[in-house]
């Protein structure tokens, strides 16, 4: 433990924040800095002890902090000395001529040192003076940094590019299209945090009036959950044969898949419900996912909760099927923790409640509009940004 804290204490983060550099009036000098050398202004604010203005060159990152003291103290005699600041530049030369042609005043032409650079001293409107420095190894090193920063730009461009195929990729995944079942209004949608995610939520005809409602949520976040999501609906789309008729044998499979081709400890929590259209019945099996919200016609809301554990963590799998009756005017919500865990200013969750709340205000409307509504709600109460994947999926019994 000893040796990892002086590890960790050699290698601690440090650079150069800042250097004063003392002025009679900070708007004229800001002309200065600005106008003259193109500077720019990273900050500009008011404090007990008075105005405290920061300003960068064009390259770097320290910073000098100007500063307009009292008449008569002890840093006021410091206006107009010599500030021992220096600033290295790619080539002296045409930096001189530029500053020169915009009126900075210079004490002398670049000249050549013993030690193989070349100087030059020049002053602000208050006679502060500073080096104006170039050398060829200065030059070679600015261009090292240089090319770094380009290589490094590049890099983030192309993982840019890379994310945002990803995301399109990512997006053909969900349901394109939705079966027609004459008895049930629904719809659904998945608002990623990042530009890919682990939420997962599908529609699957199950022929002869029936569909199967499909929600989950993968373990982790970023990429590490997307490739898990996209191994979840492979998986899932290889047993659709099963879900016509065997669906507890379908999720079954759907588990030994994940299990089998990914790590340890990847899993989902699922949410799998069969509507049959014609009895209006619902059968469902919930894997350690978030409780689904029925509200009935006449208000009341029933949960319906977890009936199994997750898929993919355990090579053996079961779960019972549970079952309810539906009627109209009845709309079932599935969700994902990123409906319920948004959270406000004041670290308050949105949560189910709020979620019930939601739903019985928008039930009137079509089942697209009570999804874009209540996801409305969500971003409403929640104006931060988004930490977590929402997926909502809302279904209405109907004539």
């Amino acid at each position: 433990m000893a040796d990892l804290f002086a590890e960790n204490q050699e290698n601690l983060y440090l650079r150069i924040f800042k250097s004063n550099v003392f002025v009679r009036d900070h708007d004229r000098s800001l002309k200065f800095y600005v106008e003259q050398l193109g500077f720019s202004v990273l900050a500009d604010a008011r404090f007990e002890f008075g105005r405290w203005v920061a300003i960068s060159p064009p390259d770097g990152s320290t910073i000098l902090a100007l500063t307009a003291p009292k008449r008569g103290s002890e840093n006021y005699k410091l206006i107009g000395r010599s500030t021992q600041i220096g600033f290295i530049t790619e080539d002296i030369n045409a930096t001189y001529e530029l500053w020169r042609s915009r009126g900075v005043r210079f004490e002398n032409p670049p000249q050549s040192q013993l030690w193989g650079g070349t100087f030059a001293r020049f002053m602000d409107i208050d006679g502060n003076s500073f080096e104006l420095i170039a050398s060829d190894e200065m030059s070679r090193e600015i261009e090292s940094q240089r090319r770094a920063a380009a290589e490094k730009l590049e890099a983030e461009r192309r993982a840019a590019q890379e994310l945002e195929i990803a995301k399109q990729v990512q997006a053909r995944l969900f349901p394109q299209a939705l079966p027609p079942v004459r008895t049930l209004d629904y719809a659904g949608v998945c608002i990623q945090a990042r530009h890919v995610g682990g939420d997962y939520y599908d529609f699957l005809s199950l022929g002869h009036e029936r569909l199967g409602l499909f929600i989950g949520d993968i373990s982790g976040k970023g990429i590490a959950a997307a490739l898990l999501m996209a191994n979840l609906q492979a998986n899932l789309r290889s047993q659709f044969g099963l879900a016509r008729d065997e669906p507890h044998t379908f999720l079954q499979c759907v588990n030994q898949l994940f299990y089998e081709n990914t790590v340890d400890s990847a899993y989902a929590t699922v949410f799998f419900a069969e509507y049959d259209g014609l009895a209006r019945r619902l059968r469902y099996t919930n894997c350690g996912h978030l409780s689904g919200l029925l509200l009935r016609h006449d208000g009341t809301v029933e949960r319906l909760d977890s009936t199994g554990t997750v898929l993919g963590l355990f090579k053996e799998w079961a779960s019972p099927t549970m079952e309810c009756q539906l009627a109209v005017g009845d709309t079932l919500a599935l969700y994902t923790d990123g409906v319920t865990e948004s959270f406000n200013a004041a670290g308050e969750e949105f949560g189910e409640a709020r979620l019930a709340d939601a739903l019985m205000r928008h039930r009137e409307q079509p089942a697209r509009s009570i999804v874009s509504s209540i996801v409305a709600d969500i971003q409403g109460f929640s104006t931060e940004e988004q930490h977590d994947d929402i997926t909502l999926i809302a279904a209405k019994c109907k004539d």
